[in-house]
This record gives structure tokens, C-alpha cells and sequence, in this order.
């Protein structure tokens, strides 16, 4: 016991493994292959779906920029996905089945009728050829692209790695915000089309901020991977990029000539590179939370002292003996 009026003080906890190795295995995933991945998915699937809008309301400048760039993101994605599994041949093996308790077997059926939709109507639009089966696969790549928004947050949550597993609540909507402003940043370089983009994208940055404040309220100790090290400097960059650019957006309807296209240019940039932050952010957020053994041994120390308050609490008090 130390003396009268001496503050005792409790060392922080070391958690080690044997020989120094992680508790659980980090996925093999590599830089800059899954973050662009994860990046260009979301921003292909919500051109796709403006895309499909311009077609229906008569808006040919975000019907053809909205074709053209949901084509190159989801072969761009697809191509960052080959080069991370290393063989192209791997990509072929997850189609030969549907798996629906698999989220990496559902999104690889997503992604790939997606980017043949997608890659059918650009090519249509860029040559003039079969304008008709353009607009059907154009429409089928938009109903498509919500799916594409979130099917990666969906596929992270689903692992073992504690900063994504114990987000997979918010992961979603914070995807979705997040490839609603990138997407809706590229429809802002449609001209006077670009209306219903400009409103996608405040939304989806609105959306992206809300969903990361929630998720770092409510996970306890995983939220400390997104706000410290690396992914929080990253995270913090994304967050300032997303607002700003949804300002400009918001600024750019009313700003007319050459200023008003200087800022829907700047606007779109922002909103892209924070989209791609974020994503980028939440992957080394996920890795850092797997090489640290805290992430794993306190959430699995806690969990049976919170299952044991709800029986105390309906446990009957016990009655105190008569004198």
C-alpha cells in the first residue's frame, strides 16, 4: 500500500501473444489494389443509377457522363480485384457457384452482371450502335448500383477483424454516403444535367458524416482504430474533403459561367478523393485493429460480464432475514 494521500497508479495492460503474433490472421489483401476496389465499386454503381435517371428524365449530358464513368469504375474495380487475387482465373472460380450466405460469393454475382451491363451501354453510347439495348442494359446496371454501393461493407463486416465486425451496423451507410458523394461528384461535370447529381452528392456526404459519427459513438473500443494512427489521419482528411466539396456542390448551382464550372471541377475532385479516403481510411483501420490483440481479448472479456447484468437485474432481491 503506498502512503496516506498517494494516488495509486495501475500500469495499462499489456496484451501479448506467442512469439508476437496476432490472435487473428489480417487478410492478405493488398495496397492500392482493395481500397480501389472498394472505391471504385461504389462510385461505378451510383453513375450507373444517374445514369439510368438522365436516360428517363431526358438529361443526355448525365445519361452519357453518368455510362461512361459506371463502365470505367467497374472495370477498373474488377481489373484492381484480378490484380489483388494475383490470377485471373481466381475471379472465374467464385462464378461457378451462388452462395447466398456468402457475401463474397453474392458480390462477385453483382459486380460481374454489373460490369457487362454497364460495359454494354458506355460502349452503345461512345459508337451510336443499338441504341434500344443500351437503354435496357443502362437500366439494368442502374438497378444494380444501389447494390454496388454497399456490398463491400457488407463483405469487411462479415470477417473476423474486429474494427470491421463490430462497425457492421454502420459500415453500410457509411459506404453508401460515401459512393453517393463520389458519384454524384462526377454527375456535377454534366453541365447543366448535373442537378439531381448535385443533390446525390450533398446527401451522400451528409450521409457519410453522420453514419462515421454514429459508428465511432457506438463500438467502444474498435472506434479507437478509426481515430488514432494512420486510418484516423486518413479519416480526418476524408471527413474535411467530403465537406467542403459537398459545400462547393451545394455553392456550384448557383455560380454561373466559367466560375460555377472551375467549382463543380473542384467540388468533384474533393468529393472523389474523400470517398477514396474513406475507403482507404476504414481498410488500414480494420488492418490495425487485426495485428493488435487488445481489439480481440477486451470485447471477449467484456461480453460475459454484459450478458450476466440483464439476469442480475431480473434476479428477485433477496429478502433481508427477520429480527
Amino acid at each position: 500500500m503506498g502512503r496516506r494521500g498517494e494516488r495509486l497508479m495501475v500500469e495499462k495492460a499489456e496484451f501479448g501473444t506467442y512469439y508476437g503474433r496476432p490472435i487473428i490472421k489480417p487478410p492478405v489483401w493488398k495496397v492500392p489494389d482493395v481500397p480501389a476496389y472498394l472505391y471504385l465499386g461504389g462510385m461505378a454503381g451510383v453513375t450507373a443509377t444517374l445514369a439510368a435517371l438522365g436516360d428517363a428524365t431526358g438529361r443526355p449530358e448525365l445519361r452519357r457522363l453518368g455510362r461512361v464513368a459506371a463502365a470505367t469504375g467497374a472495370t477498373a474495380s474488377v481489373g484492381a480485384l484480378i490484380h489483388d487475387l494475383g490470377r485471373p482465373e481466381r475471379f472465374l472460380h467464385m462464378m461457378r457457384v451462388i452462395k447466398p450466405t456468402s457475401p463474397l460469393s453474392v458480390g462477385s454475382w453483382i459486380l460481374a452482371p454489373f460490369g457487362t451491363l454497364a460495359g454494354a451501354s458506355a460502349a452503345s453510347e461512345l459508337t451510336g450502335i443499338a441504341p434500344g439495348l443500351a437503354r435496357l442494359a443502362g437500366a439494368g446496371a442502374g438497378v444494380l448500383g444501389p447494390a454496388m454501393t454497399t456490398y463491400t461493407a457488407v463483405l469487411l463486416a462479415d470477417t473476423a477483424v474486429p474494427a470491421w465486425h463490430e462497425a457492421h451496423r454502420e459500415l453500410p451507410f457509411v459506404f453508401a454516403g460515401s459512393a453517393l458523394a463520389s458519384g454524384g461528384g462526377v454527375g456535377l461535370l454534366a453541365g447543366r444535367d448535373a442537378g439531381p447529381a448535385r443533390r446525390v452528392a450533398v446527401a451522400g456526404a451528409a450521409l457519410e458524416i453522420a453514419a462515421t459519427a454514429v459508428l465511432e459513438r457506438r463500438i467502444g473500443l474498435a472506434a479507437r482504430a478509426y481515430t488514432t494512427g494512420r486510418a484516423g489521419v486518413v479519416l480526418r482528411a476524408a471527413q474535411a474533403a467530403t465537406v467542403v466539396g459537398a459545400a462547393g456542390a451545394a455553392l456550384s448551382g448557383r455560380v454561373r459561367g466559367r466560375r460555377g464550372r472551375l467549382l463543380s471541377w473542384a467540388s468533384a475532385a474533393l468529393l472523389n478523393a474523400g470517398s477514396a479516403a474513406t475507403r482507404y481510411g476504414v481498410y488500414e483501420a480494420g488492418m490495425a485493429s487485426a495485428r493488435d490483440p487488445e481489439y480481440t481479448v477486451v470485447p471477449q472479456r467484456e461480453r460475459p460480464a454484459e450478458r450476466e447484468r440483464p439476469a442480475e437485474r431480473e434476479r428477485p432481491a433477496e429478502r433481508e432475514p427477520h429480527a
